[in-house]
């Protein structure tokens, strides 16, 4: 598995890492997964995902994102799955869509922190980590460490308090952060173009200052609805006031905020969030990542010799 893993860093185009956590979880990123995986892969990986949320919803399972009846969105997201290592069963995934905006003129991608599933019966396992940091930890690096854009649609105060606590620059719910022009209009673009992503549909409504979607769960995404006394809460009060005064959960409101990922990011995420035990894996996944987006491209470009494709075509 690890030679595989070398040989796709070195050779890939998009994100894949496959590798083990401590002894317990094997964890799996794949960008992309419907134009990187051979088929095989593609079907052995959405079935584990179906089967994680028919643990988590009793049965049933959702018809938006990546369950769209037009499976568009598995060409558009990154998904993280973790397996127990020793039974090699799922028991959590994240999907995040990479969302399309143009910011000055050029064309870019928010990520949206998307859909994280856990199993009933790992939600104590302490996989948080691995399912928000962890993915987009690796993202940044594999971009060249150059700040990314993140989006996230939620009612639930944990989520929201870990978001503005793990990002930089979030708006809304971060003390001292206030909307900037690109918070705007990086989410009247997302509302435009991206509600199908997070299962909002088009007859919810959006406050543009707030950022509160409102009546959120008519697209696909019903099964989520919460209550504000079931929603889990984060350890500090401040997001739980936030979400009890901001959000209408009988209507089925949901916050959207957006952050960004940069150096600051990463280094908070590294020194608080990842175990200690996880850390020289961790260290290893970054330097072959780091190959991937820029040792590999540099010796590409210097062997003269060799054909780079529309840049440097055959003699």
């Amino acid at each position: 598995m690890r030679s595989t893993t070398l040989l796709r860093a070195f050779t890939g185009r998009f994100l894949h890492l496959r590798f083990r956590s401590g002894r317990e979880y094997r964890v799996e990123i794949v960008e992309r997964p419907a134009r990187t995986l051979s088929p095989p892969a593609f079907a052995e990986l959405e079935a584990a995902c179906r089967q994680v949320v028919a643990a988590c919803l009793d049965g049933r399972q959702l018809d938006y994102g990546l369950f769209a009846p037009d499976g568009s969105a598995w060409d558009a997201s990154v998904v993280t799955l973790v397996r127990a290592a020793d039974e090699d069963t799922p028991i959590a995934f994240n999907a995040m869509p990479l969302l399309p905006v143009e910011r000055g003129g050029v064309r870019e991608e928010v990520l949206h922190l998307g859909l994280v599933m856990v199993d009933p019966a790992a939600r104590s396992g302490g996989l948080s980590w691995i399912l928000y940091g962890l993915t987009c930890f690796a993202l940044f690096v594999r971009r060249d460490l150059r700040p990314l854009w993140i989006s996230s649609v939620t009612q639930v105060p944990a989520v929201v308090g870990m978001v503005a606590e793990t990002f930089d620059d979030v708006y809304p719910a971060q003390a001292g952060t206030q909307a900037s022009f690109a918070h705007r209009h990086l989410a009247h673009q997302i509302m435009r173009a991206s509600r199908a992503a997070f299962g909002v549909g088009d007859d919810a409504g959006f406050d543009p200052v707030g950022h509160v979607i409102t009546d959120a769960y008519t697209g696909g995404s019903d099964n989520l609805k919460k209550r504000f006394d079931v929603a889990a809460k984060h350890r500090d009060d401040r997001y739980n006031r936030f979400c009890a005064t901001t959000l209408d959960y009988d209507r089925g409101d949901d916050v959207l905020q957006i952050g960004r990922i940069d150096l600051a990011t990463a280094r908070r995420f590294l020194s608080r969030s990842v175990p200690r035990h996880a850390v020289p894996q961790l260290a290893v996944q970054a330097v072959i990542v780091g190959v991937q987006a820029v040792a590999a491209p540099l010796l590409q470009w210097l062997s003269a010799d060799k054909p780079l494709g529309r840049l440097r075509p055959a003699r």
